[in-house]
């Protein structure tokens, strides 16, 4: 089995989402290990638009030809922009989930509450874990 990709810029939580600073808002997607776990994405909801979420609520869902799995917000805040691309191309969730696949971009009401999430080798170690 490959190598699972995990970019060295972003957070992530043991549920399988990443969470990016860009100019102080969060960029929020899924790994490239959940994506391998749900094998062929089919269907991808979206949260709201303004709407605002807690750490840990449910953002979204992502339907796969083998499950559907609750995407988890990694952060609080508002939702200030979703990639509404998922909705008719759910495939770049498998694709590219670091770049294209991102999910929903969130204003934080802490930016610092990123700081409780994983960092890169911490999310490797989980992975492992799971793995085994």
């Amino acid at each position: 089995m490959n190598e699972t990709l995990i970019p060295n810029d972003r957070y992530y939580t043991k549920t399988h989402e990443w969470a990016l600073i860009e100019n102080s808002l969060i960029k929020i997607g899924i790994t490239d290990y959940a994506q391998k776990q749900l094998h062929e994405i089919v269907s991808c909801e979206l949260p709201e638009e303004g709407k605002e979420i807690k750490k840990g609520e449910v953002l979204g869902v992502i339907g796969s030809v083998k499950a559907v799995a609750d995407v988890y917000s990694p952060v609080s805040g508002k939702i200030i922009k979703v990639n509404k691309v998922l909705e008719v191309k759910p495939e770049i969730l498998n694709l590219d989930p670091y770049g294209e696949g991102w999910i929903a971009i969130i204003k934080p009401i802490e930016i610092k509450e990123i700081e409780t999430l994983l960092k890169p080798s911490e999310y490797r170690t989980e992975i492992m874990k799971e793995k085994t």
